[in-house]
């Protein structure tokens, strides 16, 4: 039986894990009692005991956290920014990288909440020459409050809160967000694109588009539908034909669920892509999972919640 160690289980994304591994019988759960759960030794210890190690932690705390591991067996599952873009770790993102890439990996970086959508998008576009490698795109996307940690977490669901928050609110102005080196790097473009993150006041749910004009595409939308088709064949990403709610698209709609839904709407003049999921599923702790499980051989939906295909 595997042994599993959530470093940081007391934050959004470990407790979401948790949530997702507790009732499993094919693992071992290695808990730290509250009392040593920042205690570097303690911790130390269960790292070097784990067959699989989840990091939830900030980038430098899981530097740290790799550089204890003193061992050749234990598969460490970062969730961090830390090492996605990093030499000798794996994108945790099986759609794009491969199953087999993933399995047979010690290092895997799990996918940014943001940049899972963006990539799904557009890697396989880029790939098939739809989009070129210099193009210059654009990106809104759209996420409940969960996906700023605790923190946020108790501003939105303060009793007396700023009532600014009952708005939707733009973010990462600087055109420096975290996500954008991953974005650029595992869909091989040049540049990253013009992002426009938006928080909304909703728990868990995420909604990102990406804008084209015609001129910005080698081809016509049935290519575009046609490359989705091929490159998700499987539930977790999966390509919806149309998923109109009466002219509207929810950012709610896959809230809870560890999948994501690929659609496609506009005309040939201008062209929405647009990939749905919950910000703590398949955009955190649902990827994280699935990357466990085909890590240890099993189906890789072992243990998630979907509603695909």
């Amino acid at each position: 039986m595997a042994k599993v160690f959530i470093d940081g289980s007391a934050g959004t994304t470990g407790l979401r894990i948790y949530e997702r591994l507790q009732a499993r019988g094919d693992i071992e759960l290695l808990i730290l009692p509250e009392e040593k759960r920042k205690d570097p030794a303690a911790r130390k210890e269960m790292l070097n005991m784990a067959d699989i190690a989840f990091l939830c932690l900030p980038d430098a705390a899981a530097m740290e956290a790799v550089s204890m591991v003193e061992n050749e067996h234990t598969v460490i599952i970062d969730t961090s920014t830390a090492h996605r873009t990093a030499e000798n770790w794996v994108y945790g993102m099986p759609e794009l990288v491969g199953k087999d890439a993933v399995k047979k990996a010690k290092r895997i970086a799990n996918p940014g909440c943001h940049a899972s959508g963006f990539v799904a998008l557009v890697a396989p576009l880029v790939k098939n020459g739809l989009i070129a490698k210099d193009a210059q795109l654009s990106c809104v996307s759209l996420t409940g409050y969960s996906g700023g940690g605790k923190q946020m977490i108790a501003q939105y669901e303060a009793e007396e809160r700023d009532p600014l928050l009952s708005a939707p609110r733009m973010y990462g102005l600087t055109q420096q967000h975290k996500h954008l080196k991953e974005m650029a790097k595992l869909c091989g473009l040049d540049n990253p694109p013009v992002f426009c993150p938006i928080v909304g006041d909703f728990y868990s749910g995420m909604e990102v588009t990406v804008t084209l004009n015609k001129e910005d595409v080698q081809g016509t939308m049935d290519d575009i539908k046609n490359v989705y088709r091929k490159a998700y064949p499987d539930r977790l990403i999966y390509f919806a034909e149309a998923a109109d709610e009466g002219g509207f698209l929810s950012a709610l709609a896959l809230s809870g669920r560890d999948d994501m839904e690929i659609t496609v709407h506009g005309n040939e003049e201008r062209m929405l892509l647009t990939a749905r999921f919950d910000n703590l599923g398949k955009g955190a702790s649902g990827a994280a999972v699935q990357n466990m499980n085909i890590v240890l051989g099993v189906c890789e939906t072992t243990g998630l919640v979907t509603g695909g295909k």
